[in-house]
């Protein structure tokens, strides 16, 4: 048998050889044309992500077909290998598979923010066995960058609820909390709050709203009708709690609110008849 073997090899050493570098060279080829003719920077890392791992894929496959040719007469062997690496491979064949799911399905992409599991973050890289992401949250407040890389393995897509905060409608509704005392111009402030709002929805590209909008309603069973701030009055413990409720971009919530939270502070100091409400406490002898 190892004659043959040996045979065999010395007749296709150097055609395998060839193979494999003329797969190789055809690879690095469409990735040279696709830094060239795609513009577009989250295609064009896409594509050349796909190619590359194409490209080892086939390598791989054929490197495969090769050794089976050579020592088909020990197929019993390889079958009780192969059966034990799956075993043993079972978290980085199931990382594989993630990979397909996330290139074919399309949870997320390059340049999405996600929350899986309990890291949320910007997509920064999608790899065969892991995703990473740039994190954002945390210790940081309003959804900004920590400036931390989280590697994330593809596995979680099967065993995690992945939540996308910009596929299709790159938009979230946010919201601002305002507590007013009880003696106040509840009404006053409440237009007061509105006001500030309104700019944040003219300052939306509302093009880029209504396309999502349609896009989104084209695969998915969602209807918005009004895009307009609104203000909710809820009586809490220590005062009325005026919420402003707003659309804007993912991220720019901290912004928007930066600027309303300032503006209402200046418009409330012009005004007499209008305090912020705290917790207080007396003490009764």
């Amino acid at each position: 048998m190892f004659e043959k073997m040996a045979h065999f090899f010395s007749i296709t050493s150097v055609q395998f050889l060839f193979t494999v570098l003329a797969i190789y060279l055809f690879g690095l080829l469409i990735i040279s044309l696709i830094n060239r003719q795609v513009k577009d920077l989250r295609k064009r890392h896409t594509r050349r992500k796909v190619t590359l791992y194409a490209t080892v894929l086939a390598i791989l496959v054929f490197s495969v077909l090769f050794w089976l040719e050579a020592v088909k007469s020990v197929g019993v062997v390889i079958s009780i290998v192969g059966a034990g690496l799956v075993v043993a491979l079972q978290e980085v064949i199931l990382c594989f598979a993630g990979w397909f799911l996330i290139i074919f399905r399309r949870p997320f992409s390059v340049g999405d923010r996600i929350e899986i599991g309990s890291v949320k973050g910007d997509v920064i890289d999608v790899r065969m066995f892991q995703t990473a992401l740039l994190e954002v949250g945390n210790w940081v407040g309003a959804e900004q960058s920590t400036g931390r890389v989280v590697h994330v393995p593809n596995s979680s897509v099967f065993k995690e609820k992945i939540f996308n905060y910009t596929k299709g409608f790159e938009f979230v509704w946010n919201e601002v909390k305002v507590t007013v005392t009880f003696a106040s111009d509840w009404q006053k402030a409440k237009e007061i709050i509105l006001r500030q709002g309104n700019p944040e929805i003219d300052n939306l590209p509302q093009e880029k709203v209504q396309a999502s909008i349609e896009r989104m309603a084209q695969e998915y069973m969602i209807h918005y009708e009004k895009f307009t701030p609104i203000v909710y009055v809820n009586i809490v413990g220590h005062g009325i709690e005026l919420t402003l409720r707003y659309l804007t971009e993912v991220r720019k919530r901290r912004t928007t609110e930066d600027r309303i939270s300032r503006a209402v502070l200046e418009e409330f100091a012009r005004e007499k008849d209008i305090q912020f409400a705290y917790p207080t406490y007396r003490i009764v002898k």
